[in-house]
């Protein structure tokens, strides 16, 4: 049901930042002065106690409902069942995996072997016990993920977050032994990121100190940080710019047969980069369209994905190029994938000797093995069930065993192995117990007209013979930006606390997303958003004009890029909706370039800096374009103390605000979990709770769900 951070993300290369405004804030010029700047100093006094009251007010409300016990109850049950799928990770031949349940709210990092993983109940070897870390050391610890040195594949170093936070530390960590080494590798809290060039050197881009982070917040800085080295001695490789926008990192690729590549990658923008190769000690900038990175090798074969037209490569396609060509800088690629207008590629991953992509076509997973020879790439589809969403689970160089992850609105989530390259089907090894009652419902796909004409797909979920009265309680939700798809999934917990009682659910692919590919996302950058805006209330009115739902019984959701999403719709289209949740949100358009993370998204949004980017920004953003006396629907705005990537300032003015126009709202800030919210089990059923106590209140009415 939560539904956050699927794009505004830096992921694993995060940079220190404390979220509060920047001297380097745009000003708000020829405005009115904002009275709620104050409630930007993130973790300020006056501000955590406004919060306070604020939650004082709101909690009662909702959990004093007699349904949010029940909801409570249902969705951590759902959260800590031991009969989830522990998905895989595939490291010195076992299968490790990273698992929360009651017992372990924080989580265990645990391993067994790969023959004893495909058991109904295999036998786990705990690696590292989170909740015994965070007593011992007094911290709530949060699992970020762990990169391990290869081949061997012994020697990681975790990432470990203070609440949820994106800035992580890394620990040098030994698999084998279980522990963390002494005196290992140690790279204190900062938004950074790290690879492993051999085992006693790691590339690291992270806050050396003064003048080493962008205004956004990023690293641009990467050095070489050798074993038994201070901090203070690293070499630097490479240095970017403080304007650019997502920072500086280093990666290291390696293939199963021993071949690797140091590589830099500049982020300048969100989605454009340049990219430098190491030869012969020196860096060698790859010539390649700026939306175009490098993904992986095998083979000797870099593997690329392209956003950009690229000579005969289409935009959206994955292509090729030996890695001793890519050294010279300058090089012909060879196409391996190149999807039609209906189609995407989701991810790409290698194996020892082949490519394994998931791919969509109108928003239907497929998952297709590339092999390479001295004609090119064959192509391979695996036979995976149809009409639902295909992950990539688990992959490695080396060797070419896969795991896929099948997912649809109403099948539990199953897990597939596969051998990429062999003739034998996937096999299914794991299958998620069914968590809701799914026998009476139906998923069906229908398409509405935006206000330029084009077709948006849009998938609803409910009850067969459902009356075509307009009566239905349903939910909707989108994204809508950085290309990110959303797809149809087991929501298990939407499912049991929604589904279950007699509502519908949607889930609108609209513009900005990359459910059909660059051009997609590109239709809605920068000042071409508002075709996003009207996608989505183009997908409202076709649902009421279906007579699926009405507007009094209409919610919707969404969380970061998401969240304004729903300010704009709230604002723009009041009379649509009966409920508004805004999650972890973006609102203030304005000065979103100084708060927090925000000046990396300026690809994605604009900058006050261009006054046509500005004007469009002013015209839009929820903040500035709240009305005293308009009807709109009483909304519940919920952030986090710990969101150190949007940051609770955008939640907390749009809430004073509605507060000093006299409009009705619910506003909760939790103080951890950061951006995701997950901080912990109960943090994630607690949220989902509160949020689906307001939506029971608003479209089922005052009396217990059924």
């Amino acid at each position: 049901m939560i539904l956050i951070a699927l794009a505004l993300v830096a992921g694993a290369q995060a940079a220190t930042h404390n979220g509060s405004m920047t001297d380097t804030a745009p000003t708000a010029a020829a405005q009115p002065t904002d009275p709620y700047i104050w409630l930007e100093d993130k973790d300020g006094a006056k501000p955590l106690a406004w919060v306070a009251a604020e939650n004082a007010r709101t909690l009662p409300r909702l959990q004093n409902d007699p349904r949010y016990a029940r909801f409570y109850a249902e969705a951590l049950a759902i959260a800590a069942a031991k009969d989830r799928i522990a998905m895989p990770m595939q490291l010195r031949g076992r299968i490790y995996n990273f698992w929360r349940d009651a017992d372990h709210p924080q989580g265990v990092l645990r391993w067994t072997s790969r023959d004893g993983y495909a058991d109904a109940a295999p036998t786990w070897t705990v690696a590292l016990d989170l909740d015994a870390l965070s007593k011992a050391e007094n911290k709530k610890w949060v699992w970020k993920g762990l990169t391990c040195l290869a081949p061997d594949e012994r020697r990681c170093l975790v990432a470990l977050s203070e609440g949820g936070e994106d800035a992580v530390t890394y620990c040098e960590f030994d698999l084998e032994d279980g522990a963390f080494v002494s005196g290992g590798f140690v790279l204190p809290t900062s938004k950074q990121g790290a690879d492993w060039i051999d085992a006693d050197t790691l590339l690291v881009s992270r806050d050396w100190g003064a003048g080493t982070m962008t205004d956004s917040g990023y690293p641009f800085v990467v050095k070489k940080l050798r074993r038994g080295q201070s901090l203070t001695r690293a070499e630097e490789v490479y240095r970017g710019k403080r304007e650019d926008q997502l920072g500086t990192y280093g990666m290291v690729m390696q293939d199963g047969a021993g071949n690797s590549a140091v590589l830099v990658q500049r982020r300048p923008t969100f989605f454009t980069g340049e990219t430098l190769i190491e030869d012969g000690g020196k860096l060698v900038r790859l010539d390649v369209p700026a939306r175009t990175f490098a993904t992986g090798l095998i083979d000797g074969q870099v593997v690329f994905e392209t956003s950009d037209p690229w000579g005969r490569i289409p935009a959206g396609a994955i292509a090729s190029a030996p890695l001793t060509e890519v050294r010279k800088g300058r090089f012909t690629p060879t196409l391996v994938f190149a999807p039609d207008a209906r189609q995407s590629v989701d991810r790409v991953t290698t194996t020892r000797h082949h490519i394994v992509a998931s791919i969509y076509d109108n928003v239907r997973g497929r998952a297709l093995v590339f092999t390479h020879g001295p004609d090119g790439w064959a192509q391979q589809r695996l036979a995976l069930p149809d009409n639902a969403s295909i992950g990539l689970a688990s992959a490695t160089e080396q060797s070419d065993d896969a795991y896929l992850s099948v997912t649809s609105f109403l099948a539990p989530t199953t897990l597939w192995s596969v051998t990429a390259g062999s003739d034998a089907p996937p096999n299914q090894v794991k299958a998620l117990p069914a968590r809701f009652d799914a026998a009476g419902l139906v998923s069906k796909q229908f398409e509405a007209t935006s206000s330029d004409g084009t077709k948006i797909p849009y998938f609803v979920v409910h009850r067969k013979g459902e009356r075509l009265d307009g009566s239905t309680p349903t939910l909707m939700t989108a994204y809508g930006g950085f290309q990110a798809s959303m797809t149809p999934s087991y929501a298990a917990i939407t499912g049991k606390l929604w589904l279950e009682r007699g509502g519908a659910y949607v889930l609108a692919n609209i513009r900005g997303g990359g459910e059909f590919g660059p051009a997609w996302h590109d239709a809605g950058r920068k000042t071409k958003r508002q075709i996003i805006y009207d996608d989505f209330a183009a997908v409202a009115r076709d649902l009421f004009a279906r007579k699926l739902t009405s507007p009094a019984k209409l919610g919707i959701y969404g969380g970061s890029n998401g969240g304004l999403l729903m300010g704009v719709e709230f604002n723009q289209h009041p009379d649509l909706w009966k409920a508004v949740a805004i999650q972890v949100p973006l609102l203030d358009m304005i000065r979103y370039e100084g708060i927090a993370a925000g000046a990396s998204w300026v690809d994605e949004y604009g900058s006050v800096s261009v006054p046509e980017e500005r004007a469009f920004l002013q015209k839009i953003s929820p903040y500035q374009n709240l009305r005293r006396g308009v009807n709109y629907p009483e909304p519940y705005i919920w952030t986090t103390t710990k969101d150190d990537r949007v940051g609770p300032q955008h939640a907390r003015k749009f809430a004073a605000r509605m507060k000093e126009y006299g409009l009705p709202y619910l506003f909760y800030e939790d103080t951890a979990g950061g951006h995701s919210g997950d901080a912990d089990i109960e943090q994630g059923a607690r949220l989902n709770a509160l949020q689906m106590t307001y939506f029971a209140q608003k479209l089922f009415g005052p009396d217990p769900v059924k």
